[in-house]
């Protein structure tokens, strides 16, 4: 049976113990994160949840391809090559827990996805990011990781024309018409919301810390602290956005994670944090130099050199590209800067001991295992091969005297690099690469079959 850590089997002694604390609990809701960082799963009655712990719970294949709009992704090919054969989710220990802002009576428990035989399922993400973060370990490393996410909480209903619209203040029942960055104002208004949000993640001991007004109206972010648990901070990132969505809808909101929800308005990001300890516990990257230590370029090094052909998973849908314009803290080239938020790759300021890197490309949108496992392998890559990041980048990022290699900022430019990155194939699995690969040529091609609004504006009487 599966390995150690947070990919072993719950124990089915926990579940005993919390359904015991817990008589009110009535339902739970089990779900998977799949590659297209969606999570699905079912809604089970008390009675049925000692059963996953002793058994696991068995699911089609398919679950495991479906793309982000639950259509089935390969047209097929993996329902039928098989029958669509069940595979096996099971208990990732310690996710068992009471969820009351789904309702009276509710809880959630996160599954991991196993082979009958009981090996790991390779097109599950976490076993994906679980496999990157082996490469540290056989090298008596340890990555310290942290997702720090950006959404817009909107109106429930979107205007005449289907367009989504900024949320109103709950207290004046005004629309956000200034950016108001950093503003306390819009922190006060939804002081409810936040509350629970806050509440939430501390009964599920996920370490959400502060929350500010980002660059948009009606834009907030909220930092997840740092661990070093790579698949503990991905589990985090997944359940967090989980609970934004409900928590919001509780509120009458909405709340989004899409990348560029609207065309004149800055879209949301998910930056990564990185640094890395040895076998000591102490961060390899520690140093009172602001550019960090040797090993830190290194690992910019690597960074730099697989960004372009790691933005198809930064970047996972065809609105992830709207994102990246000039001067609108979306990075265009693979560069990188010292307390310098224009570059793509940055050095935060801070104490020596917290010295680490802050990754800027992937959208909100991004599926927190993949962002994280791509992370991790540019990292890896460049510590172990001693790569040389060059220069940093001086003043505006943007630049043409300061541009680094380019990175794709069309969907198909950016799988075209994916698909030819040997080093990614490596890190990530051939099967797991060609898979993401497949599901996300067939968005492509559903995305561009589509004739939309603008279309008809555009060229029907026109052309």
């Amino acid at each position: 049976m599966p390995v150690t850590g947070r990919l072993a089997i719950a124990d089915p002694a926990e579940a005993a113990r919390l359904l015991a604390a817990h008589p009110d609990l009535q339902f739970v809701d089990v779900f998977f994160t799949n590659l297209s960082g969606v999570p699905r799963g079912k809604r089970l009655r008390r009675s049925e949840i000692p059963a996953i712990y002793e058994f696991g719970r068995l699911l089609p294949s398919t679950v495991l391809t479906l793309d982000i709009t639950g259509q089935d992704s390969l047209e097929g090919e993996a329902l039928w090559a098989e029958g669509d054969a069940d595979r096996i989710g099971r208990p990732v220990p310690g996710s068992l827990a009471p969820a009351p802002w789904l309702g009276e009576g509710m809880g959630q428990l996160m599954l991991s996805m196993f082979e009958l035989d009981g090996r790991p399922n390779i097109l599950d993400p976490r076993h994906i990011l679980s496999r990157v973060v082996e490469r540290f370990t056989a090298d008596g490393l340890t990555p310290v990781v942290a997702c720090e996410l950006e959404f817009y909480l909107l109106d429930a209903k979107r205007d005449a024309k289907g367009v989504p619209r900024a949320a109103r203040s709950p207290v004046s029942g005004e629309d956000p018409v200034t950016l108001d960055v950093y503003g306390l104002r819009r922190l006060e208004e939804h002081a409810a919301f936040l509350r629970e949000l806050w509440a939430a993640c501390d009964g599920l001991k996920v370490p959400l810390e502060g929350a500010i007004a980002e660059y948009s109206p009606a834009q907030l972010e909220l930092v997840l602290h740092h661990r070093p648990d790579a698949l503990a901070a991905a589990d985090d990132a997944v359940t967090y956005k989980r609970l934004v969505k409900s928590l919001a809808t509780r509120h009458g909101l909405e709340a989004t994670f899409m990348a560029k929800p609207w065309t004149e308005r800055i879209g949301s990001g998910l930056h990564l944090h990185v640094s890395v300890n040895n076998a000591q516990g102490e961060n390899i990257f520690a140093s009172e130099d602001p550019a960090g230590t040797l090993v830190m370029r290194h690992a910019l090094g690597g960074l730099k050199a697989l960004l372009p052909e790691s933005v198809a998973i930064f970047a996972p849908n065809a609105n992830s590209y709207r994102r990246f314009k000039p001067n609108s803290y979306a990075p265009m080239t693979a560069n990188w800067a010292i307390n310098n938020r224009t570059a793509a790759l940055r050095i935060p300021a801070g104490l020596a001991a917290s010295r680490h890197i802050e990754h800027r490309v992937a959208g909100a949108d991004a599926n927190p295992y993949l962002a994280l496992a791509a992370l991790l392998a540019g990292v890896h890559h460049g510590l172990t091969r001693k790569l040389d990041p060059g220069k940093p980048v001086e003043g505006n990022g943007y630049g043409a005297e300061n541009a680094g290699p380019a990175l794709p900022h069309h969907w198909h430019a950016a799988l075209d690099l994916f698909e030819a990155s040997g080093v990614l194939k490596d890190y990530l699995g051939e099967t797991a690469f060609s898979t993401y690969a497949a599901i996300k040529r067939a968005e492509q091609a559903r995305f561009y079959e589509a004739v939309t609004g603008l279309d008809y504006d555009w060229c029907l009487y026109t052309a």
